[in-house]
This record gives structure tokens, sequence and C-alpha cells, in this order.
């Protein structure tokens, strides 16, 4: 039988990894309940989502091998996670390396939308990608996504004033609707082809 492990909660906003050389109670982590955010903070404070971590999925992979974070890893929302051990079972590591495979291919793709597309797809397919993890939930009205602009901005790579008129943008032309902290999806399927689209110019 196994050994129920002992988890980890922590509040939306609070840093779980901070960028440098893991320490020696540093873990790999598993996401029970909640999200995640991996991002890079440049020295003026803008912020840069490198990628979502989902329950099911792990981060802080770096302890494994002693090697530097360059992100911080932040609770988006309420988080259960449970510490891996030092030396993980096989099992685990399997895990792990899929984990990894599959964070590698988003990374890619994220790579290919910020070198090839217009904001306005970029912030499409990051609504999309959003209102995929628990940051969303189904109401009469739609889904309804609660992110800020700022962490739109982050999703993108851009800030916040062109995220506020792109956000404008997609809400005149129908796409979503617009309120405090939150959007609400009235076109999926025509933000799907947003996303899809590289769009006219850069």
């Amino acid at each position: 039988m196994t050994q129920a492990r002992e988890t980890v909660t922590f509040k939306p906003g609070e840093v779980i990894l901070y960028p440098g050389v893991p320490g020696p109670r540093d873990r790999v982590y598993r996401v029970l309940e909640g999200l995640v955010r991996l991002e890079a903070v440049d020295e003026e404070g803008n912020a840069l989502t490198l990628r979502l971590v989902r329950p099911g999925g792990y981060f802080g992979e770096e302890a494994l091998a002693g090697m530097e974070r360059s992100y911080f890893a932040e609770a988006v929302t309420e988080v259960v996670a449970e510490p891996l051990p030092k030396e993980p079972h096989p099992e685990e590591i399997r895990q792990v390396l899929l984990s990894l495979a599959q964070a590698l291919s988003e990374s890619y793709r994220r790579i290919e939308r910020l070198a090839t597309q217009r904001l306005k797809n970029r912030m499409a397919a990051a609504i999309l990608e959003l209102a995929e993890t628990p940051l969303a939930h189904e109401e009469q009205e739609g889904v309804v996504l609660r992110a800020t602009h700022d962490e739109l901005a982050a999703a993108v790579g851009s800030v916040r004033e062109t995220v506020t008129k792109v956000i404008g943008e997609l809400t005149r032309e129908g796409y979503i609707r617009s309120g405090y902290g939150k959007i609400i999806l009235k076109d999926i399927k025509g933000l799907k082809e947003l996303a899809r689209s590289r769009g006219d110019g850069r």
C-alpha cells in the first residue's frame, strides 16, 4: 500500500520558488489542485509568463540537477501541491519527463506565437489557454475568465496599456465581453480562428 505523502498549500499570489540556484530544501512539486504560473521578470518589473502548471503537472525540476532557476513560480489560485522526495521513484521520474516534454511542446508554440503573430492573435490564444485553467468557469452567460490586464499582458509578452486597447478591440468585434477583472467569452469559435491566424502584419 502506497504511503500518503505530505502536501503543502499556497495562497493566491504567494511565490513558491524564486530565481537562483536551488537550495537543499528545494523540491520538485506536483500540482494537485489550483494553478501555478512560472514567469520571468525584467529589471523594470515587466513579467512574461513562461508556463502555466495545471493539476497533474510538475514544476521546480531544476532541483533534480541543481541547475540555476531563472523564473518565479507563483500560485495564481490557492494551490495544493505534493513535494517529491529528493530521490524520486523511477516511475515518478518518468512522469516528470512526460510533463517536461509537454511543457517543451507548449513552449515551442508560445515562442512561435511571439515571433510570428500580431498581438491580437496572441491575445486570443492566451484567453483560450487561460479559459482551460481553474481561472475560468461556466456561467449562464458563458465561460467567464477571471484575469487582470496585467496577467494577460504577461501571457502575451506585452504591457497593460497595449493589452487594454486590444481587449477593447476584441470586445467591439464581439469576441468577448470585458468587465472588472473578468472576461466573458462570447465567440469561442471566432477566438480559435484568430488564435490560429498570424494576422495582418505584426
